[in-house]
């Protein structure tokens, strides 16, 4: 088994990344630098939260091997005994050989650093630039990152400045090393506690309001009314951009120099305004340079950006219009359904997605029935209530975890327990639910956030570029920090716990931050206590109440706002409602008359036509041409006379051939 968890761990872990990455990108439109950049960002921090649980039970395992050898000992198996005490060191089914893990950790960090300080915010501006060549493309993102690296040049520079001052330091090659990852582990600690003080309330807080039905569909209805208001302005800004784009294309004509850039422009624009640009474009026209004012490449390439941004985001609040409906929906069933007396569920709308046979014989109406309307709330509560205790046990080990004598950190106290007795698995367990929590309250305040419409992580395949790389540039920031943090609330940090004795590899590449001990002595000890005025600060929703002063509404129960845009929202649902339901009625219309009427009009004309062919063969037989017209028109059935009423052709109104006499057309004819 030696091995064998790492590797297993390390393909789980592609796959988790990989699924994430699906969901909220689009493998098919974006391009692939920026799906594999992405990718391998998410990857490598997700795999540093996996691995650090097999890192501490190796290690505890390696200083017990260290105690044994400093004291007489026999070996036997796969174990150490002690010789005075009989104890036995036990090699964990998880343990890592040495060698290992120094490198696997060094190659993971570096390679994460790299991508999050280099290439990723080099990858954004690409994205995001207008230009039409890839030389234009880059040249672009190294001006706009002129003074995003400079910055960083000046921080680092800082910090070197007060080594090479400090007459207690030699400056040396793996001095500067540590002075380097102690810059990027504060700037994302001090990130860290930002979003981790939210998510510790927030995330107990969303499961506990989870179960309240009313809450969620009130809820539904003001993001209803704000999504609309942000789809009328997206079409709005989309319309503006095309008409844009349509005078650009009928200025410059099919033989200007810059008609390749106009050309790739369109093919950002939706088909529909494709066509109609096609229609109205008249290529035989020479272009003439003295006559019209045409515009440069530069306003072309921020043309390009623009409608880049805008079809992108007309796309999004599209999808998720959709998706917010069908939420809409589900819920009224829901609450339409808890007083149900037959106790199945009855959904209005079917799905449009054809369902799983397996699910549908498993997820019957009546389980659906007892999960959605018994069991999900009560499930909910009792999770939001386990959560809410890690959040506690988090607060509370944030602030004492610096105390060593006596430990007051509750997950020292249950590392050390299971330390004592080798009980790897729960170390393993304690460990990896731990840092598991952490990374959770952290991460999804990251997939929470929105900063305007800059940044923003949209599900179902609606995340842009932009935002998928700087997700991976906040992952590849926080995590390590989080990982420090983690071992310092477990005492498996020497810095923390201030025992001689063997560090984790993890702790070993970070190197000692002895370098800077206002950094190891003061910020990251005492920084993370601010984690209590921020939980206050979230629970009292202080951040809301901020942001509707300014301006921007939020869902807030008090506020007339609020309540407004409730209205408005449950309005928009039920127009929609009431559309689909006409738009379900008449398909159903449609397919009742097809089933029911389809073969017998089939068979009614195939037997008028045979009709229609015997009567024409017995009237050119017939010697009295006008007995057997009136012959045949007392022969007709009624449908026969409707059908010759339906077929006549108006006559033409021509004033010159009216009479006024009816007399004169008598004698006339």
């Amino acid at each position: 088994m030696s091995g064998a968890a790492l590797g297993l761990e390390i393909v789980f872990v592609f796959f988790l990344a990989l699924f994430l990455l699906h969901r909220y990108g689009d493998f098919k439109k974006q391009h692939r630098l920026v799906i594999i950049a992405t990718l391998l960002a998410w990857y490598l921090c997700f795999l540093i939260v996996f691995i650090l649980p097999l890192d501490v039970s190796t290690t505890i395992y390696n200083r017990c091997k260290l105690a044994v050898n400093s004291s007489p000992a026999e070996s036997n198996g796969s174990y150490v005994t002690l010789a005075p005490s009989k104890q036995k060191c036990f090699k964990p089914w998880s343990y890592i050989p040495d060698g290992i893990m120094p490198i696997f950790w060094r190659v993971v960090y570096w390679t994460s650093q790299f991508l999050t300080w280099i290439l990723l915010p080099f990858m954004q501006s690409y994205a995001r630039s207008g230009g039409f060549s890839i030389t234009g493309k880059i040249k672009t993102a190294l001006i706009e990152n002129a003074i995003y690296y400079g910055t960083y040049l000046l921080i680092f520079g800082a910090f070197l400045i007060y080594v090479a001052v400090n007459p207690n330091f030699n400056l040396q090659w793996n001095q500067l090393q540590t002075i380097g990852i102690a810059a990027a582990n504060t700037w994302g600690l001090f990130l860290l506690v930002l979003l981790l003080g939210y998510g510790l309330v927030e995330i107990p807080r969303s499961h506990w309001n989870g179960a309240k039905r009313g809450y969620l569909l009130m809820k539904t209805y003001f993001k209803a009314a704000k999504l609309m208001t942000e789809k009328a302005d997206a079409e709005e800004n989309l319309e503006d951009i095309m008409e844009e784009v349509r005078k650009v294309s009928e200025s410059i004509k099919y033989n200007h120099p810059l008609r390749k850039c106009v050309d790739t422009i369109l093919k950002k624009c939706p088909t529909e305004y494709q066509e109609r640009m096609g229609r109205n474009m008249d290529d035989y026209e020479d272009f003439d340079e003295r006559q019209n004012s045409y515009p440069s490449e530069k306003s072309l390439a921020k043309l390009h950006k623009q409608v880049i941004y805008s079809v992108q985001r007309h796309r999004r609040t599209q999808v998720q219009w959709q998706i917010l409906l069908e939420q809409a929906f589900y819920l009224e069933d829901v609450a339409k359904n808890e007083s149900s007396a037959t106790r199945q569920f009855v959904h209005t709308f079917h799905s449009q997605e054809s369902e799983n046979k397996i699910i549908q014989y498993f997820y019957t109406p009546t389980v659906e029935w007892y999960w959605e309307c018994l069991l999900r709330p009560w499930f909910y509560r009792v999770l939001a209530v386990v959560l809410a205790t890690f959040s506690v046990v988090v607060v509370w080990s944030e602030c004492t975890f610096f105390s060593t004598k006596p430990v007051l950190s509750l997950f020292a106290v249950f590392i050390q327990l299971a330390e004592k007795t080798y009980n790897y698995i729960y170390i393993e367990m304690a460990c990896f639910l731990t840092i598991f929590f952490l990374s959770i309250c952290v991460y999804s305040t990251v997939f929470r956030i929105r900063v305007f419409n800059y940044y923003y992580l949209a599900s179902h395949h609606q995340t842009d570029a932009y935002s998928l790389l700087f997700s991976g540039m906040l992952f590849c920031r926080l995590t390590p920090p989080l990982c420090l943090n983690f071992l310092g609330l477990t005492h498996m940090d020497a810095t923390i716990s201030h025992k001689n004795t063997q560090p984790t590899a993890y702790t070993s590449i970070m190197g000692s931050m002895r370098v800077l001990s206002f950094v190891a002595d003061g910020f990251y000890i005492y920084y993370p206590m601010l984690v209590v005025i921020l939980c206050i600060a979230t629970y009292f929703s202080l951040g809301t109440r901020c942001l509707n002063l300014l301006g921007f509404q939020q869902f807030m129960g008090d506020s007339e706002m609020t309540s407004d845009l409730i209205d408005e929202g449950k309005e928009l649902i039920r127009r929609e409602k009431r559309k689909r339901q006409r738009q379900e009625e008449g398909e159903n219309r449609r397919r009742e008359w097809k089933e029911r009427y389809g073969n017998r009009d089939d068979s009614t004309r195939s037997r008028a036509v045979h009709t229609d062919q015997k009567e024409s063969s017995f009237s050119e037989t017939s010697a009295n041409r006008s007995l057997s017209k009136y012959t045949r028109s007392n022969g007709r059935t009624e449908r026969d006379r409707i059908e010759l009423l339906q077929d006549a052709e108006p006559l033409d109104f021509n004033a010159d051939s009216v009479n006024d006499d009816p007399l004169e057309s008598d004698s006339g004819r």
